[in-house]
């Protein structure tokens, strides 16, 4: 499975902007499924489930990773290409419908995490001790605003990447270690209209602005 995938055809686009779609390829990034593993699922027919793996597969959005013989009657394990997708130079025209694949993916991935958060054991978020440092800190939970100019936000966004890079890194040896855990990470990032924080002004800007 490729880390990041690029979109070149409009099918490609129109076919992540499906919402059940959308379901499938979170689950087929997670790990391979046959098509009755996901019919028991999301509770649906074998025809429709394989009527969606085939759009996708025709698209080069899922491909078939391994195959088993059971009963007789070989079944066919079916994977995400890639674990995230951004588009070509040619979709950038189609904005609309780039907005509505990445709004239906985010979507997915925030449904994705909260079944994360519910099965997550009991220790996931208990704290050793009571401390306003991050680096003590077992879990993380946190939801910023920030203004800054679109240059300013890639620039974060680029170093943001770096440190994700750097803890990938670690984690073949932490597999080794018998004290590594496994942790969730999810990350979104996205321009907004209104804000939800109420601003407050701190002390000194209000003597400034009644001076």
């Amino acid at each position: 499975m490729e880390q990041m995938m690029t979109l070149k055809t409009f099918e490609q686009l129109k076919a992540l902007s499906d919402p059940f779609r959308g379901q499938l390829m979170m689950r087929l990034m997670e790990k391979p499924y046959t098509g009755q593993q996901l019919a028991a699922q999301f509770n649906l027919s074998r025809a429709k489930i394989h009527y969606h793996l085939k759009e996708l597969a025709k698209n080069d959005l899922v491909e078939i990773v391994k195959t088993e013989e059971k009963n007789g009657i070989i079944q066919k394990f079916y994977q995400s290409t890639a674990r995230g997708f951004s588009p070509s130079e040619q979709l950038l025209p189609y904005k609309e419908d780039l907005s509505e694949a990445s709004r239906q993916m985010y979507t997915q991935m925030l449904e994705r995490t909260k079944m994360r958060v519910l099965t997550a054991p009991p220790e996931a978020f208990q704290q050793e001790k009571a401390t306003s440092d991050p680096s003590e800190w077992s879990h993380l939970s946190s939801t910023w605003e920030i203004t800054a100019t679109e240059e300013q936000f890639k620039r974060w966004l680029k170093k943001f990447f770096s440190l994700m890079e750097e803890l990938r890194e670690t984690s073949a040896e932490a597999e080794k270690d018998a004290n590594g855990k496994l942790y969730s990470i999810t990350a979104f990032g996205f321009e907004i209209d209104e804000p939800l924080f109420q601003r407050i002004n701190l002390p000194e800007q209000n003597k400034k602005e009644s001076d």
